[in-house]
């Protein structure tokens, strides 16, 4: 046994001053009864939504179904049936995906029994319909309201020991943090470094790993991720086997930098452990459905925002006379194409100028510009409107028209500026040129005008290894909460 394993365990008094107060409130059967009730009450809302827009339509409708409340309960059975509750572990973007499945699976079955039992009139089909759709926006918004509200009272979440305070370690505690909807809750971590026993990432390290029996059982912690992606086989297999009547659930990090994770799954290859990999981008399947739904919500999209446009343009028209209210940017696209971005002009025509002027003078705007590319008080912008746009992002909404015409997409990397882009990596770069760019984007949601170049690449090289439409999805109503939210510009 090497000497890793034999080391000393950790003096039995620096377990014992571990604070006991730090053990989180942890009740699983508390917290998926909280959530199967708002899924509940979301889903009978919108039922009701359905049938009462449905109304207003065709008032000849016939009376509401009392068959129909079943609907909301069968929903729910089907989330407890498939693991929704309290759903530890699940990324947003599976949280989203399997409510819409399980929605529309139940809905999906009402109508095979209206269809053979007569049930139900035609003349409600529309209200069924709307009542699904009202469903698919108002499930999703329940359960992130049920599980902010649990987690400021400390029911939501999992406690969590980490092995290994190194830099996985840590970057595994900053993620957990950045996305606690997966439910794990970093509360002390473990290492046989002795010089990096103190915190980690504001974790206490209190021990070896041969201390994971203690502390687990002083903390009440069932689960553990283990990121140490250089031990030895020998010692993993070794610790394993002790911590398998420790811990019911164990999270391996590997050493696979670079590799997609949203879509990896693992697979038995007759005793041997395989990763599958699947590059959804190069399905063509998956691009045509893609395609399809950047069609529709452009055509949608413009059609409900014209008014909007005319107006804004009309404003910058009196701030700013004689200079037109839309402008075009020459951006790089997919594979390397170059095309004009449609915007609303949110600054002063000799913008390009100012900006020279402003960063001759101001040293600390210039290492601003070389970090962000962009300035927090930016002298360009047009007063009262221009702030207005960008802080709201309105300026960006004729580019709907060139996700209608085939140059963007609706989700996808910004296209950014040629002297942005000169400021990336030339590999990234290339990388990002294999999709189209988007009107919003992961690194817009997360990160808004807080995130600099390395956040940028992060963000958009995730997005480019995990495409989906799930995700997709899940970035369109980010942007929604970041727009009304009004936290920064995209």
């Amino acid at each position: 046994m090497s000497t890793a394993v034999t080391e000393p365990v950790a003096s039995r008094a620096a377990i014992a001053a571990f604070p006991s107060r730090s053990r989180p409130a942890c009740r699983p059967f508390l917290t998926s009864a909280a959530m199967a009730f708002c899924d509940l009450v979301a889903l009978t809302l919108a039922l009701a939504a359905g049938y009462g827009c449905w109304f207003l339509v065709n008032p000849t409708i016939p009376p509401f179904h009392p068959s129909l409340l079943l609907v909301p309960a069968c929903t729910v059975a089907e989330f407890v049936f498939s693991g929704h509750y309290p759903g530890f572990g699940l990324t947003a973007v599976a949280h989203i995906r399997r409510i819409c499945r399980g929605i529309t699976l139940v809905y999906l079955l009402l109508a095979a029994s209206t269809f053979l039992t007569k049930d139900i009139s035609p003349d409600s089909r529309g209200a069924v319909l709307l009542a699904w759709a009202f469903s698919l926006i108002a499930v999703p918004a329940a359960r992130w309201l049920a599980t902010a509200l649990l987690e400021s009272r400390s029911y939501w979440g999992v406690p969590v020991i980490i092995i290994g305070a190194g830099e996985t370690g840590s970057a595994v505690i900053r993620n957990l943090r950045l996305n606690k909807i997966l439910g794990y809750r970093p509360v002390a971590c473990l290492d046989d470094d002795p010089r990096k026993h103190g915190v980690c990432e504001g974790v206490p390290v209190v021990g070896s790993l041969l201390d994971a029996a203690s502390v687990a059982r002083r903390l009440g912690a069932q689960y553990a991720i283990l990121a140490i992606p250089g031990i030895e086989r020998e010692q993993l297999v070794w610790h394993l086997r002790r911590w398998r009547q420790i811990f019911p659930r164990i999270l391996i990090v590997p050493n696979l930098a670079g590799i997609a994770s949203l879509w990896t799954e693992p697979r038995d290859l007759g005793g041997v452990l395989g990763l599958e990999i699947r590059h959804n981008l190069l399905n063509r399947w998956n691009q045509r459905a893609k395609r399809t739904v950047d069609i529709a919500a452009s055509l949608l999209g413009l059609l409900l925002v014209a008014p909007l446009l005319a107006m804004c343009a009309l404003w910058i028209r009196l701030v700013s006379p004689g200079s037109s209210a839309f402008y075009t940017q020459k951006r790089e696209g997919q594979d390397g194409h170059k095309f004009g971005v449609f915007k609303l002009r949110t600054m002063y025509a000799d913008s390009e100028g100012m900006l020279q002027r402003h960063l001759a003078a101001h040293p600390a705007a210039r290492a601003e510009w070389d970090r962000y590319c962009k300035l927090k008080r930016d002298p360009r912008i047009l007063p009262g409107v221009g702030h207005l746009l960008r802080t709201t992002s309105l300026d960006e909404l004729p580019q709907l028209w060139n996700i209608l015409k085939g140059e963007m997409s609706l989700v996808g990397p910004r296209p950014f500026p040629e002297y942005h882009n000169a400021r990336f990596d030339p590999e990234f770069r290339w990388v990002r040129t294999r999709v189209k760019p988007g009107l919003t984007g992961l690194w817009q949601v997360a990160a808004r005008s807080d995130g600099d170049l390395a956040v940028q690449e992060s963000l958009d090289s995730y997005y480019i290894r995990n495409w989906s439409l799930w995700l997709d999805l899940y970035i369109v109503a980010r942007t929604v909460r970041a727009v009304l939210a009004r936290e920064g510009a995209c």
